[in-house]
């Protein structure tokens, strides 16, 4: 008698899986064929985020299971990164789909009898997530390059603002185009504001003239956006503040108008500082009485310390750098097996071998243009030498070529950057030989989301020794 399945393939718009849709269906199919399951649907989201389960057809598929349960007992995926690339979200819906419909998720590369809640399978999927996680910021970070790469060669990225339309120039790359009728009320807005009248009334006005843009800051939108003056702003990074450069549109209005509007607008900005991750048992540790552990700073002799404390019993406070070397002393009696760290150095090995190629393609690129700028440098001071160009077009082509070699330069040392990073992070995961490795390196959502599949009851700390609410005593002293 055959079991019942139904499969899920998903590929996002800039997704660099080695897995089509053709072939993640084919997968799915010998898998269910080699296990005698009957594949009763198949669902597909072609162009979806892995970073969320906000997707159409995952959406149908889980009204399907609802309707079908408890008919349908396993979820076929060629690779858990189909699934999702975020590690906490992941075991999330997993654990949703085992509980409420006692349905298995398994990859192709599972066998289909394996049990989920043994360690050995959590720990495998857990490093399958945590790479994963780290492929997507990595796809991130590109794209985010990209981006700021267009913008640091004056290009606009996104959805033209009202007054422009999004056009093709003739690398077929986006580029805003002014709208003629748009734009004159774009320049009665800025016109009107520089006039003293006030934002109410110059959105009245802009209504009547055909502005659609509705909410409280739609007229300041506008005001503050250096779009409108032919400028694009680069935001601030951690090693550069905030700037703005030369569009390659067309302006609305003066640029002058901008900074002077800019100038009003301008307010000193409190600065926050962001919370560090130094206390990771927040919101997993609790008091005996149930009551969840606050953590703060408390006052010593001569410095701040962490300390753990429970609100209703003053006596449950405890040192939080004494506690995290105890916890961690902990995890690292949970070490893994020969088989499961060969598992472990074969992925990293394997997404190293791709990142660092990928870094080398880019590297390799960026040296070609960068040499080609240079040749066009040196093509400018002949031509300037025998006079063919005046000096005002030198001045104006030398400088343009400058700002990308800047910008390749810059791209080029991301990459180097990126490929150090990758093999130090390859260095280090083969030096993992316990769960407290893992923890370690992990960013704190994933530190709880370990520990939230990990642990099956909650985490007590009292009297120097750590235990589950269902008293599996965990003796370290």
């Amino acid at each position: 008698m055959k079991n019942f399945a139904i499969g899920y393939r998903r590929i996002s718009a800039r997704d660099q899986s080695r897995y089509s849709l053709e072939f993640q269906e084919e997968v799915i199919q010998n898998y269910c064929s080699r296990n005698n399951l009957q594949l009763l649907a198949l669902f597909t989201d072609n162009g979806e985020r892995s970073d969320t389960f906000d997707r159409p057809d995952y959406k149908a598929l889980e009204a399907f299971i609802k309707k079908h349960n408890p008919k349908v007992s396993y979820l076929i995926v060629a690779s858990h990164d189909r699934f999702s690339r975020d590690f906490t979200e992941a075991f999330s819906r997993i654990k949703k789909l085992e509980e409420q419909f006692r349905l298995k998720v398994l990859a192709i590369d599972e066998n289909i009898d394996i049990d989920v809640n043994d360690p050995s399978v959590f720990l495998k999927r857990a490093f399958a997530y945590l790479m994963a996680n780290q492929e997507l910021l990595q796809i991130r970070k590109r794209t985010k390059e990209n981006i700021n790469y267009a913008r640091l060669s004056g290009r606009h990225v996104g959805k033209a603002p009202f007054g422009y339309i999004n056009a093709k120039d003739r690398n077929n790359k986006t580029v805003l185009v002014i709208d003629e009728d748009k734009a004159e009320i774009i320049q009665t807005i800025f016109r009107n504001y520089l006039s003293g009248i006030p934002i109410q009334t110059i959105y009245k006005l802009a209504q009547k003239q055909g502005f659609n843009r509705s909410g409280h800051c739609a007229i300041q939108s506008v005001l503050y956006n250096p779009i409108y003056a032919g400028l694009i702003k680069i935001p601030a990074t951690r090693n550069q503040k905030e700037r703005y450069v030369k569009g390659i549109h067309q302006p609305i209005i003066k640029e002058s108008d901008y900074w002077l509007i800019k100038k009003r607008s301008d307010r000193p900005k409190v600065s926050k500082s962001r919370p560090k991750e130094l206390f990771p048992l927040r919101g997993i540790l609790k008091c005996w009485c149930g009551r969840n552990m606050t953590a703060a700073y408390s006052k010593g002799k001569s410095k701040y310390y962490p300390y753990y404390r429970c609100t209703l019993h003053t006596g449950a406070n405890y040192n939080g750098d004494k506690l995290h070397n105890q916890f961690e002393e902990l995890l690292d009696t949970f070490k893994f097996s020969e088989l499961q760290l060969n598992v472990i150095a074969e992925k990293a090995e394997s997404l190293l071998r791709k990142t660092v190629q990928d870094q080398k393609e880019i590297i390799a690129s960026r040296n070609r243009q960068i040499s080609a700028i240079e040749k066009k440098q040196g093509a400018l001071d002949e031509l300037i030498l025998n006079k063919e160009i005046d000096s005002e077009t030198f001045n104006r082509l030398y400088q343009k070529l400058l700002t990308d070699k800047e910008i390749l330069l810059s791209s080029r040392q991301e990459s180097i950057k990126e490929s150090e990073k990758w093999i130090a992070l390859h260095s280090l995961l083969s030096r993992i030989k316990s769960l407290k490795d893992i923890y370690k390196i992990a960013p704190l959502a994933q530190k709880h989301s370990l520990l939230n599949r990990l642990l099956l009851h909650d985490l007590v700390y009292e009297k120097g020794r750590f235990y589950t609410s269902q008293d599996n005593i965990y003796n370290i002293k």
